[in-house]
């Protein structure tokens, strides 16, 4: 949860692993919803991340996985240059724009997914400081990126609920991502609020 995320056709394993991704997705985007520049680039919680911040770093991440997948590989300079400035927006990435390129690299994801043979066919990670990297399948991959979104949709969760006390859930209906049920129905008030569903 938050969002329900429905069954797959049966047998269509890409079809739920591209569901449960962009269920992921949609959490860090709708932390955006409503806030002002400023305050999707405030930092009001322990760590210095922003909501634009985790964005922005998760897009990053997506773009850099996706070349991975492909077997393009970036030059380190590029990488390093990457990484560094990955949770910090610059002055021309506002929300219009940082929620644009979140569609646009998940529209890429998916149409490189569905222009595979089988999710068995691979892709080589190269060694890292922290990993000996290998062969790895695109299934794997797709996991990947829906550990790191789901890591990183719970950080904008708390960021957004330290800025105004909205919580994932309060973001979904009011976003019209799915309609609020009636809360009476399952013991509670209408309404019931986040922390009680979760």
């Amino acid at each position: 949860m938050p969002v329900v995320v429905q069954a797959e056709t049966p047998g269509d394993e890409r079809g739920a692993l591209l569901a449960f991704l962009e269920a992921q997705r949609g959490g860090i985007r709708r932390a955006l919803h409503g806030l002002t520049e400023e305050q999707a680039r405030s930092t009001p919680a322990a760590s210095e991340l922003s909501v634009a911040g985790v964005l922005k770093h998760v897009t990053v991440m997506e773009v850099s996985w996706l070349r991975t997948f492909r077997g393009i590989e970036a030059g380190e300079e590029e990488k390093r240059a990457e990484w560094e400035t990955s949770f910090i927006p610059g002055p021309e990435q506002t929300v219009e724009v940082l929620l644009a390129d979140s569609e646009r690299v998940g529209a890429e994801t998916e149409r490189a997914v569905g222009g595979l043979g089988s999710l068995d066919e691979t892709f080589v990670v190269p060694p890292a400081p922290w990993d000996k990297g290998g062969e790895f399948s695109w299934r794997w991959g797709l996991l990947h990126l829906i550990e790191e979104y789901a890591r990183h949709a719970g950080h904008a969760d708390i960021i957004r609920e330290t800025l105004d006390g909205k919580g994932a859930f309060d973001l979904v209906f009011e976003t019209g991502a799915m309609p609020e049920p009636d809360w009476s129905a399952f013991g509670g008030a209408p309404g019931g609020g986040d922390t009680a569903q979760n």
